[in-house]
């Protein structure tokens, strides 16, 4: 016969339900519940004892526990559908959940019980008969076998809500030590060691249940691992491929990763997808059985991302300009850098508050960046400016360089002064046929000639025109 995922019979449908070696673990718990409650609350009604009482309420709560369990591992086993997509396998975490709150609700009981008892509102005398002390020896023995078994079986099936069952069964044991502790003190004659035995049970069912249900509420609102975050960047950091994005969850012992990978755009589809399918045996390698959903994007689609960057720092308040935007591949990702200007009466508090909120718009927009850098400028505030008269010399001087690197005179020139100084302003004539970045070069050397012949003048501006 096949065998299932988890090596028990496979389930024949409409003849023979599934019965996987976690739930048959789950089933051992709940028969082994059954006889604990029975034998421990027999025991603390005959003997008066509220020790063994809240022990067997304690394992009441577990047998409510591995009742959740049993029907949660079902549920959890079953494969992924069209309305559960990721599987089943948090229906363990929301069990465990449940069991949580069994438990705070337990420990509160016991906790009123004992106090009562020590306050002397409630009176009971408690028999230390020697059957107490033989039921706790088997309860002792049975608490242990139980927190061996589930702890074994949530290690080889990565189980959470078997975990949380072992580490109940530990509790257990703790507790009943500690009620054999308390009924050894009343025979010695110490009657209020009992209750405070029960106070004990109660803080460890507390104690448990704090610990158990922010484990799983982590999960269930699909807190990543960090150890699981590092493991699956180092595996594809090893793959050589840029990694733009990474999101991790977990369910059930099982993690899921959903990652971008930028690839060269002169890649051929069959390329990315040996790209997509390293990254995802390299993840599955560091994480066994990971679910790994690999998206691969164009590693040099730089001018989008410039675009996407400045129009969501535009919509920014108080921003006015942005210039010198940079996008850079660094190791594990891919970082932007930009220079903002603010308005100049800006406090720095106030331009670091506004360049904080174009770093973060920039992220939301830009997710596949990994970092933004921001540098500060103050905007240039108007001023007044009015035309130079009194200027021949410059005019001559401008001019003839002009001549002289183009072979013709400017299309276009003209001065003012202004608050910072004599400003010129001329238009060059360029073949239209010209690379861009040749006219740029050409009118940056007319500029830096001028400012070496006539540092008098304190800015210029060149256009360039077909």
């Amino acid at each position: 016969m096949r065998e299932a995922r988890f090596g028990g019979p496979l389930r024949v449908p409409g003849i023979i339900p599934a019965v996987t070696p976690p739930r048959r673990t789950a089933l051992v718990s709940v028969l082994a519940a059954v006889a604990l409650v029975a034998l421990k609350l027999g025991t603390g009604l005959a003997t008066h004892s509220l020790g063994l009482v809240s022990e067997a309420l304690h394992s009441g709560t577990d047998l409510v526990a591995a009742l959740l369990t049993f029907f949660a591992v079902g549920v959890a086993v079953r494969p992924a559908d069209v309305q559960h997509a990721y599987g089943h396998g948090k229906a363990e975490h929301l069990a465990a959940l449940a069991e949580g709150g069994i438990l705070v609700l337990a420990s509160l009981f016991i906790s009123w019980q004992a106090i009562a008892r020590l306050a002397g509102s409630s009176v009971s005398h408690v028999n230390a008969a020697w059957y107490a002390f033989a039921v706790l020896a088997v309860v002792l023995a049975v608490d242990a076998g139980r927190t061996l078994v589930s702890w074994r079986a949530s290690r080889r099936y990565r189980s959470a809500a078997l975990a949380s069952n072992a580490v109940h069964f530990a509790s257990d044991f703790a507790g009943t030590t500690a009620v054999l502790v308390g009924l050894l003190l009343v025979r010695a004659g110490y009657h209020g060691a009992d209750a405070v035995a029960a106070l004990f049970v109660a803080a460890l069912v507390l104690l448990a249940a704090a610990r158990l249900m922010r484990r799983n509420v982590d999960v269930l609102m699909d807190r990543a691992s960090a150890d699981a975050q590092e493991a699956a960047r180092d595996a594809i950091a090893r793959t050589g491929v840029q990694l733009r994005r990474l999101r991790m969850r977990q369910a059930a012992g099982r993690h899921f990763a959903d990652v971008v990978i930028g690839v060269s755009p002169g890649a051929a589809v069959g390329q990315g997808h040996a790209a997509a399918d390293a990254v995802e045996r390299a993840v599955q390698q560091a994480l066994p059985e990971a679910d790994v959903v690999v998206h691969v994007e164009p590693a040099g689609d730089e001018t989008a991302i410039r675009e996407r960057a400045h129009a969501a720092a535009l919509d920014v308040p108080r921003v006015r300009e942005i210039h010198n935007v940079s996008v850079l591949d660094v190791p594990g990702g891919t970082e932007l850098s930009l220079h903002l200007k603010l308005p100049g009466n800006l406090s720095l508090e106030e331009a670091h508050a506004v360049a904080s909120e174009v770093e973060k718009a920039i992220v939301e927009a830009v997710p596949e960046i990994s970092g933004v850098q921001t540098h500060l400028e103050p905007l240039a505030e108007t001023g007044a400016g009015r035309e130079a008269d009194d200027i021949d010399a410059d005019r001559e001087c401008v001019a003839r360089i002009v001549r002289e690197a183009t072979g013709g005179p400017p299309r276009e020139l003209r001065f003012l002064h202004t608050d910072e100084g004599l400003v010129a302003f001329l238009t060059l004539a360029v073949d239209p046929r010209v690379p861009l970045a040749d006219a740029h070069a050409r009118a940056s050397e007319i500029e830096e000639r001028i400012r070496r012949e006539r540092p008098e003048i304190a800015d210029v501006i060149v256009h360039t025109e077909p």
